[in-house]
């Protein structure tokens, strides 16, 4: 107090360099989700009577965090600090996945990790992502996908190796097209399971 009020000036100067320190920082961090399709189908109780558990899936830990990455080299990634995913993506994608497949399935009966069914499940469907890496004009997605059926029947195995070209190199473009890439994975299980159904 006495060094303020000796120094009248010296405490609005302390709070002119915290204010121009402010405006000098970092940008605001920007934050982008995982879109399921866009077009979705008519869902009824009986379209397609069969229940779907989406279970963890796994990633590469290369991408596994809150920044989106790029990779800008064989050997090289580039983290984007400032543009980062509003979720993780180990809770992102399962939903993504349920939501697609209930799309493309036209059941309401796909439930995904961590929230249990509430009915009796017959596909309880893996994926383990090989690949899910992102250019500055496309991304890759590489994975291996199982179904699991009720009762002692064999898994389905499956793969789905997808590129999907970015519209332009905007970080929104690069979450689009991964949203895009997912879709395209989707489809392949759902023809997956469709396949199956129709075959008992």
């Amino acid at each position: 107090m006495k060094m303020a009020a000796k120094y009248p000036l010296l405490g609005f100067a302390c709070l002119l360099l915290a204010a121009l320190a402010a405006c000098g920082g970092s940008p605001p961090a920007r934050f982008y989700t995982l879109a399921p399709l866009g077009t979705p189908h008519a869902i009824t109780s009986n379209a397609f009577p069969i229940s779907v558990h989406i279970n963890p899936v796994s990633l590469p830990e290369t991408v596994d965090r809150p920044q989106l990455v790029i990779a800008v080299a064989r050997h090289q990634v580039r983290l984007l600090e400032n543009h980062r995913w509003a979720e993780s993506l180990k809770s992102a994608i399962p939903r993504i996945i349920a939501d697609n497949l209930s799309r493309l399935l036209t059941t309401d009966r796909v439930s995904w990790h961590p929230h249990p069914s509430p009915h009796r499940v017959d596909y309880r469907i893996t994926v383990d992502f090989r690949r899910f890496e992102g250019t500055s004009d496309q991304v890759t997605i590489d994975a291996l996908w199982s179904i699991n059926r009720a009762g002692n029947q064999p898994p389905i195995a499956g793969r789905s190796l997808i590129t999907q070209p970015l519209a332009d190199s905007s970080p929104e473009s690069l979450a689009a097209a991964y949203s895009q890439a997912l879709a395209a994975m989707s489809n392949d299980i759902s023809n997956a399971v469709t396949t199956e159904k129709s075959d008992e």
